[in-house]
């Protein structure tokens, strides 16, 4: 089986993108983690940051 594991930055808009993308090749999303997710006093996030996406997996298979 092929895999392609791209890395994308987005400018906020990330979960809207892979809510397109499973919509598109289907799957699902094995890891959702959020920047509030890893907040601690060491790291610190603004409110306004909290919800967004550090990381999301969406596993798909595509048949060719």
């Amino acid at each position: 089986m092929r895999a392609i594991n791209p890395w994308i930055n987005f400018n906020g808009n990330a979960q809207e993108a892979f809510n397109f993308y499973k919509s598109v090749f289907g799957g699902e999303f094995l890891k959702v983690v959020r920047f509030k997710d890893l907040a601690s006093d060491e790291f610190t996030v603004p409110e306004s940051e909290a919800d967004k996406l550090m990381h999301i997996s969406l596993f798909a298979i595509i048949k060719t």
